[in-house]
């Protein structure tokens, strides 16, 4: 049997499949509860608890994917992906890969292949798993996972971003994004936004939020002004913060102490889209990892 303190250990690894197998950090704590409640039923002499322990988490995730895929067709506008810190999916070693594999785009890009055909992408590309030990995981044949794993990467490459601006220059168009739009500047975002820049939003039908894409720069640009203007007026003490999730800068709105928004922004030569977060079932995980001092702060 698997003690406590091994599956501590591997408890962060397990989160990193899950998380990406589900796009919800809650979801995949809870895969990780349930995960640890078959430790009984480890196997004599087992050889490796980690791979017994991805097979299990796999497993239970496919079981959620299949069930969720209702639900998520009654979604209340745009599905988007839980926010989290890069430090809570310490998988893959490549910083680089463990990056690109958490954006929102790329796990809304997931969203798009059948379960099995994700799971067997994200162990194989992802996690370096062989197609061996993938075909074991999915009581599959190494075919089959050869077959899920090129049709995944087919689909997933069409959708695949060109190039990322450097650390240091999506900051700076991050600080300006901000500055036009605090002041107003309707010229000053538009020129910082692609011409085919998109704007999505999940609010989840429980907070305001656009349930269509809204799609080029000059329409975008206005909805920041006119998202400012309401701040202003409406929502008493807030504050800013500039932050990365899920890999990617950031903006956290905070009201009266409390995380409302989630602004993620990919930024390749200019931004080329914004996702906003504000299903506030979809905040609470991140919400609960942040220090005080900065849910705190008001301007």
């Amino acid at each position: 049997m698997i003690s406590a303190q091994r599956f501590e250990e591997l408890r962060p690894y397990l989160f990193s499949i899950a998380y990406r197998m589900l796009g919800s950090a809650t979801e995949a704590e809870d895969v990780i509860q349930d995960a640890w409640l078959r430790v009984d039923k480890t196997p004599p002499g087992l050889v490796s608890e980690r791979a017994w322990l991805s097979t299990v988490v796999t497993r239970l995730c496919l079981d959620r994917l299949k069930s969720a895929r209702a639900s998520r067709e009654e979604y209340v506008g745009p599905w988007l992906p839980e926010p989290v810190l890069l430090d809570a999916v310490p998988a893959p070693e490549s910083e680089v890969l463990r990056r690109e594999s958490i954006t929102v785009a790329f796990l809304v890009l997931l969203e798009t292949l059948s379960p099995t055909e994700r799971a067997a992408f994200l162990l194989g590309e992802i996690f370096d798993y062989d197609y061996a030990d993938i075909a074991r995981i999915l009581d599959t044949s190494e075919a089959a996972v050869r077959q899920l794993v090129h049709r995944a990467k087919e689909r997933l490459t069409q959708g695949k971003r060109r190039f990322t601006a450097s650390p240091e220059r999506q900051r700076e168009i991050v600080r300006r994004f901000l500055s036009a739009a605090q002041e107003g500047d309707l010229e000053g975002l538009e020129v910082l936004l692609a011409e085919h820049a998109t704007f999505t939003a999940d609010g989840g039908g429980k907070v305001a939020a656009a349930k269509r894409v809204v799609e080029g720069a000059a329409a975008i640009a206005k909805l920041f002004v006119g998202l400012r203007q309401k701040a202003v007026k409406d929502l008493g003490a807030w504050h800013l913060e500039i932050s990365e999730v899920n890999g990617e800068p950031a903006v956290l709105v905070f009201v009266q102490g409390q995380l409302d928004t989630v602004f993620i922004l990919s930024i390749q030569d200019r931004i080329h889209s914004i996702h906003a977060i504000r299903n506030p079932d979809k905040l609470r995980w991140l919400e609960q990892r942040l220090p005080s001092s900065v849910r705190n702060r008001t301007v």
